[in-house]
Order: C-alpha cells, then structure tokens, then sequence
C-alpha cells in the first residue's frame, strides 16, 4: 500500500512540475500588469541573449582563424581566443553587478524583476554588437 502511494505521489509532483515549468501566455504587446510586464522583459532578455551566443561562438571562430594566421607567422602572436574569453568573462561581471544595481531602483519591489531584465537586455545587446564588430574587422 505504501509503495502505490509514492507512486501515486511522484506522479502528482511531476504533472505539478510539467504545469508549473509551462510558459505563461502573455501578449507582450498589450502587457498591461507588472508580472506580465516582468515576462516580457525576461522573454526579451532570453531572445538577446540567445543571439549573444550565437554571435559569440562566430567571434570565437573568427579569432581562433586569427590566432592561426598569427601563430603560421610567430607563436608569440597568438592569443586571441583567451583574450576573448577573457574579456567575455570580464564583461558577464560587469553585466550581472551593474543589473543587480538597476533593480536597486525597486528593490524588493514587484518591478525589481522587469528593471534587472531590461538592463540584461539592454546591455546584452550593447555587447552582442560589439561582437559583430570584432567578427566582421576580423573577416576584413
């Protein structure tokens, strides 16, 4: 009998789970209360960061081509892909305290969420550009 009830409970907590992990459905062009307001500046924060991504593994193939043409030249050249790593690093630091500080704006607020989201957005963006400019000086 206990063993039916585990099962019996394992099987609620996973279509809880499945209910839970579903994606709200907001039309972020009518977002008119806060928490809809907060989903839709998390969507725009996942989209920008998906294209930072994207544009991150281009600029890492471009600078791994660099450190080639640099290293058939001399060793003491290369170095482009971890200065590149490194600057990314650098950068994610950089992204994550100066959000942090945005949401101070409403901290503990119902608004705190939609602040941190847009400054994620905002500056992902800012360096999903820089990388594009990075990639295209290199194929130049």
């Amino acid at each position: 009998m206990r063993a039916v009830a585990r099962i019996i409970g394992l099987l609620f907590v996973s279509v809880t789970s499945a209910f839970a992990q579903e994606e709200p459905k907001v039309d972020c062009g009518k977002a008119v209360t806060q928490m809809d307001m907060n989903i839709c500046a998390d969507r725009e924060y996942q989209t920008a960061d998906g294209e930072l991504n994207k544009v991150y593994k281009q600029a890492m193939t471009a600078m791994q081509a660099t450190d080639k043409e640099l290293g058939d030249i001399d060793r003491a050249y290369v170095g482009a892909v971890e200065a590149l790593k490194k600057a990314q690093r650098a950068w994610i630091g950089y992204r994550d305290g100066q959000c942090e500080l945005a949401g101070f704006e409403a901290r503990g607020g119902s608004m705190e969420p939609m602040l941190v989201s847009g400054c994620l957005a905002e500056l992902t963006r800012k360096r999903t550009a820089e990388l594009k400019e990075l990639v295209e000086s290199a194929e130049n």
